[in-house]
Order: C-alpha cells, then structure tokens, then sequence
C-alpha cells in the first residue's frame, strides 16, 4: 500500500491509501458505502489476469486512510480523486465507482473532465439523483436518508448487520450459495473499522443531484445494475441513467442484489472486461 497526502485538518495530514499493481492500460476502482478498496478484489484479481493495471484506494474516512471530522462531500472527495489521479499521471485510463462512488466519478468527470480517461462506469450507483426534490419527485425520500443516521448513531454494529443483509439479499442469495456468513461479517469488519464521522456524513453526500455531471461526460459509459437492489432500487437509479448519458451501455443482472460484486462477481467481472475490450 501507500499514502498520499490530499489535504490537511488543523495539524495533521488527510491521507488516503491506495494499491497499484499489474501492468497494462489502467482501470480505477472506488468503492462503496461503508467498505473500502478491499471490496474490490475479485474484480481486482480478474482485471489483472486479464492484463490490466488496476488501482483501488480508500475512501478518506475509510480503510487505511485518514479519518477526518469533515470533507464527506463529493465536491471533496472528487478532489481526492484528482489528487491521486494527477499523481499516478493516468492516461487513457478507465473509471469506475461502485454504489456511493459513483457520485465520486459524476463528480469528478462532471468538474475536471475525461482528459484523463476514455472510459467509464457507475455500477450499483447512487447516480443520477438519490435523494427526492421538487425537482427530482422519483427520489428517494430525505427520511429515509435520516434514519439510516439514526441508526448509525444509536448501534452502528447492530444497524449494519441487517444493512448488509439486505446489501447481499442474505434471505434469498445465502440458500442459494452466493454468500456465506463469513462473507456478510468481513464486510460488517470493513463497515465498523470506517470512522464514525465518514460512515455518518456520506449519508448526506447521497442525497446529491449529480444529473448536471452526469450529462457531460462524453466518454463511453457502462452502467450496470442488479434488478433486485434494496439498497439503491433500480428505478431510482440505473433504470434512470441512460436517458442523461452520451454514449451509455446498459446492463441489468436479472434477480441481483446491490452486493453483486461478490454475489455475481464472474458476471460483473465479465462485464467490466468486455466494456474495457470493445
């Protein structure tokens, strides 16, 4: 792993940790909501057999990565992204956020542009606009968003044991053989060792109206949601994405749960490869 300083709270520096391994043209990877770059890794593992760089990172408040009180907001946390991206000197490079992240990549493709990379995707994402408004009556209503903090705040432990049975649909994918018990607890591990303030104040960053940055983007995009999503229904979010992007491929993983990463990771994995090689 290794620490680059994007900012500064009072005294100390904000750092966020990365890993950047393999060869070839390079693929970022920004995780979701409460996990961290580790969440990742079948796809990481599939990427690089396939001849890819890959590059994941975690989320400041998140993993390795500093834990600062503020900063939870995507205008920042896209800069993060350009600081590492800037760092690293991608070129030609492609771009993909799983579920919150993908207001991350909005934002960041939204604000700084695609000069750096020629493709991305929103998989399982929050994107184009979570949260309802006057404007956007599809939305996710606010007290939806304000009992997950309140959750959050009375027994985080507890509060994300059932999240994440309802992240991987346990009732229905664990008889199926799709996920283990060990599988939900290593990613309850990832969730708890997020820092309260981060795990708390994403919450509000979801509610962000990305649609702006989302209709800009003028690269190749994959979008790819799970048809049984109870985390980030579809219609609220994949379902609506197409219409705003350029050039958008659409995929939906028929009976798939928001944690199709590891639920369906050959599918989605397979999907990222042949978006990448097309």
């Amino acid at each position: 792993m290794a620490m680059l300083k994007v900012g500064t709270e009072n005294s100390t520096a904000i750092e966020i940790d990365y890993e950047d391994h393999g060869s070839g043209p390079a693929v970022v990877l920004v995780h979701g909501w409460p996990l961290n770059g580790a969440s990742w890794e079948k796809q990481t593992a599939a990427l690089l057999d396939a001849g890819y760089r890959v590059i994941t990172y975690d989320r400041r408040g998140f993993g390795e990565s500093s834990q600062p009180a503020a900063g939870y907001d995507y205008d920042t946390m896209a800069a993060d992204l350009h600081t590492l991206v800037e760092h690293l000197d991608l070129k030609d490079a492609a771009l993909f956020g799983f579920s919150m992240a993908g207001g991350e990549v909005a934002r960041y493709l939204g604000k700084y542009g695609t000069k750096r990379f020629k493709k991305a995707g929103f998989l399982g994402s929050i994107a184009p606009a979570l949260g309802k408004t006057d404007d956007n009556p599809e939305g996710v209503p606010k007290d939806v968003f304000e009992g997950v903090k309140a959750g959050l705040r009375k027994d985080r432990g507890s509060f994300l044991k059932g999240f994440f049975d309802n992240f991987y649909n346990a009732d229905v994918m664990q008889p199926a053989g799709r996920v283990t018990d060990e599988a939900k607890h290593w990613s309850w591990v990832l969730g708890m060792k997020a820092s309260f303030a981060g795990i708390v104040n994403c919450v509000d960053a979801w509610q962000t109206d990305l649609r702006e940055d989302v209709k800009k983007i003028d690269i190749p995009v994959l979008v790819v949601h799970g048809s049984a999503d109870r985390i980030v229904p579809i219609e609220h979010s994949g379902a609506r994405m197409s219409a705003l992007l350029q050039k958008p491929t659409y995929h939906v993983l028929q009976d798939a749960p928001h944690g199709f990463l590891l639920t369906h990771a050959d599918d989605a994995s397979r999907l990222l490869i042949d978006f990448l090689k097309a």
